[in-house]
């Protein structure tokens, strides 16, 4: 529970209408209650600004000279959203506690406050700094090397060698480390190539449920600080990722892409191999890179929806574009002689 003049306070900010307000969680505008406060970041949500019950509401300076009610104000109320739900939702620490079913190797080296969970287990001359918490089934491989202040929760499994910055969270089911799709072709079949590199997480990464993080051929597959990946992402063996880059679902990267910082990559969407993405980029959903960006900006590239009849016509036409570019070329020419 905290007031709305101390939650100002703690944000640095100012406020209007009664800083006695008690909070005590954030919810929408819809379904906030007078303990409760949320944000209005969205214009298409404006309508249900007058009509909230929240306690308080964070908005712009311009929202809030149209609104009667108890406001936090500031330029970036879903910034500010994010900050104040981590301070109301912050769970007391766990106490440190190595279950008795743990697999812990005598050359391990764990750091002061470690909790491991049910049946973890924790390889040879693994090092887990103070303060990580690893949970139940999760299987940390032989000489890892991991920060402080690690959440490393259930199923997930970090294979050997790998190396994790400080405050890094892995979502269950992620595995960081497993080889490459590194394989050459031969007369008679595939021959697996050695994958003898590793994966580096630097500080405040965070991996989503069931993603997978391929480690290095030769040279390491690196995600620099502040890198977010949501659920079920595929990044290949020698990708690089430049900091505070996010991707959101489903997106597959192919092995030594190189990706820079700041950058947006949506859901669903791929990235070939061998290519480079320079800072500041935005891939949209769905989009398929094949070639490299050198200019900061938003790239698209899928069809949006369309009624299947519609779809199907348009189809049709673009196999036909190529006849039809000929074509035009042929009539330009004709009107030029």
């Amino acid at each position: 529970m905290i007031t709305l003049k101390e939650l100002a306070t703690s944000q640095q900010l100012t406020f209007q209408g009664n800083g006695d307000t008690t909070l005590s969680s954030v919810a929408t505008l819809e379904k906030a209650q007078a303990d409760q406060i949320s944000f209005l970041a969205n214009p298409a949500y404006r309508k249900y600004l007058n009509n909230t019950q929240a306690g308080a509401v964070i908005l712009t300076a311009e929202m809030a000279d149209h609104y009667d009610g108890n406001a936090l104000i500031s330029e970036n109320p879903y910034v500010v959203f994010a900050h104040v739900a981590q301070k109301l939702n912050q769970s007391p620490a766990k106490a440190a506690e190595i279950h008795p079913t743990a697999a812990i190797e005598p050359s391990a080296q764990l750091g002061q406050d470690v909790s491991v969970g049910p049946l973890a287990v924790i390889a040879a001359d693994a090092k887990v700094g103070d303060r990580c918490q690893l949970g139940a089934h999760v299987c940390i491989g032989e000489g890892v090397v991991m920060g402080q202040d690690c959440d490393i929760k259930t199923g997930a499994i970090i294979e050997a060698g790998c190396i994790l910055g400080d405050r890094v969270i892995v979502h269950p089911g992620a595995v960081i480390g497993a080889d490459g799709f590194g394989l050459a072709r031969d007369h008679d079949g595939w021959v697996k190539i050695p994958q003898t590199g590793v994966v580096e997480l630097g500080n405040d990464c965070e991996v989503g449920a069931n993603t997978t993080i391929d480690r290095g051929a030769i040279e390491n597959t690196v995600l620099g600080d502040d890198v977010r990946l949501d659920n079920q992402i595929q990044i290949g063996h020698n990708v690089r990722v430049g900091d505070h880059t996010i991707m959101a679902g489903c997106v597959a990267v192919a092995g030594s892409a190189v990706i820079g910082e700041n950058c947006l990559i949506g859901g669903g969407a791929g990235i070939v191999g061998h290519i480079s993405i320079c800072d500041g980029t935005t891939i949209q959903a769905m989009s398929l890179v094949t070639h490299d960006i050198k200019k900061a900006g938003s790239y698209s590239a899928a069809a949006p929806l369309q009624p299947t009849k519609l779809w199907r016509k348009n189809a049709v036409r673009a196999r036909q574009l190529d006849q039809i570019a000929r074509r035009v070329n042929r009539m330009e020419k004709k009107l030029n002689d």
